[in-house]
């Protein structure tokens, strides 16, 4: 018997698809980016306080390549960005995935022109890519401090010490 893909699959869109995409969410609209490579407790935690500033949250993946220009080291993205950002689509405070290739995220963020812009603890407000134009066209941008001091990297240290 052959089973239909996971319905979570459906919340990830290509660029190319955003605008028809975006059109269908509830607003305000709340946009968030990373490369969410090991998904661990503090990025759920944050993702969920994200989606508690609007209606619908939108979160946009580095590519494999955006993530290896990162310079997280040479083992990095430990997931493929397929695999990321099917982990992301199946979490209830997430509304839809995209993903970048380029070294931040501001063509997206241009795209999907959020509500609210929002980024985590380790970045100052005015430091978040997008500031400036979400606040342009009236959004509001936060920078949510971490509850769970968690990280990819961390536990990337953690495994290779065991």
């Amino acid at each position: 018997m052959a089973y239909p893909p996971p319905a979570f699959e459906a919340k990830i869109a290509a660029p190319a698809d955003l605008a028809g995409r975006i059109a269908l969410l509830p607003r305000p609209l709340v946009f968030t980016n990373g490369c969410f490579d090991i998904l661990h407790r503090g990025h759920v935690t944050y993702l969920a306080q994200a989606r508690n500033l609007g209606a619908s949250l939108i979160v946009a993946a580095n590519s494999d390549a955006s993530v290896k220009r990162l310079g997280k080291g040479d083992d990095r993205p430990v997931n493929p960005l397929a695999d990321r950002m099917a982990l992301l689509a199946a979490l209830e405070c997430v509304s839809l995935v995209t993903w970048f290739d380029e070294d931040t995220p501001l063509q997206r963020i241009l795209d999907c022109r959020p509500d609210v812009l929002v980024k985590g603890g380790d970045w100052a407000v005015e430091k978040i890519v997008g500031y400036r134009e979400v606040m342009a066209w009236g959004g509001a941008v936060h920078s949510i401090p971490f509850i769970h001091e968690r990280s990819t990297t961390g536990l990337m240290e953690k495994i290779r010490r065991l």
